[in-house]
């Protein structure tokens, strides 16, 4: 599976907006050849609102135990819901426990190594296991993000 592969499954969402920001754009540096999965049928990022899935292509500072800044690995993160969450990890998001977890393993459905808290899994570079499931997760993630907006919209 590939970045483009899940770009593409994530463009034929419907109302789906995926945010990549390049370099001389309105975005900051540290953003630049990343992308933000969002609900936004009227192609604006939304405002305060979190992107319910995100691809990451380098370190981030505090978030470097997948190892991202070796050439060619990536992670994609996806928010799931609490029971998806236990499911896929084995444990509770509130009080998950990193002991005995390698954060750089890849094509393993893995805890975010720093906002697994808030329920997001992590994916480095999804491969033959993972990509129906990373398919699966980002069709979930979207649907509930569209049920929200659905929810809160005037």
């Amino acid at each position: 599976m590939t970045i483009d592969d899940i770009l593409g499954l994530a463009r034929s969402l419907p109302g789906s907006l995926v945010l990549s920001p390049e370099p001389g754009g309105e975005y900051p540096e540290i953003a630049w050849g990343d992308h933000f999965f969002y609900y936004s049928p009227d192609g604006r990022v939304p405002q305060r609102i979190q992107p319910y899935a995100t691809i990451v292509t380098k370190n981030y500072p505090g978030d470097e135990a997948s190892r991202l800044d070796v050439d060619g690995r990536w992670r994609i993160n996806v928010h799931v819901t609490r029971e998806r969450f236990a499911h896929l990890i084995g444990q509770q998001a509130a009080a998950v426990d990193f002991a005995g977890v390698d954060l750089a393993a890849t094509d393993t459905v893995l805890p975010h190594p720093v906002y697994a808290r808030t329920g997001l899994v992590a994916v480095v570079n999804p491969g033959q296991r993972t990509r129906d499931l990373v398919a699966d997760l980002l069709r979930e993630a979207h649907d509930r993000a569209l049920s929200r907006a659905t929810r809160h919209a005037p």
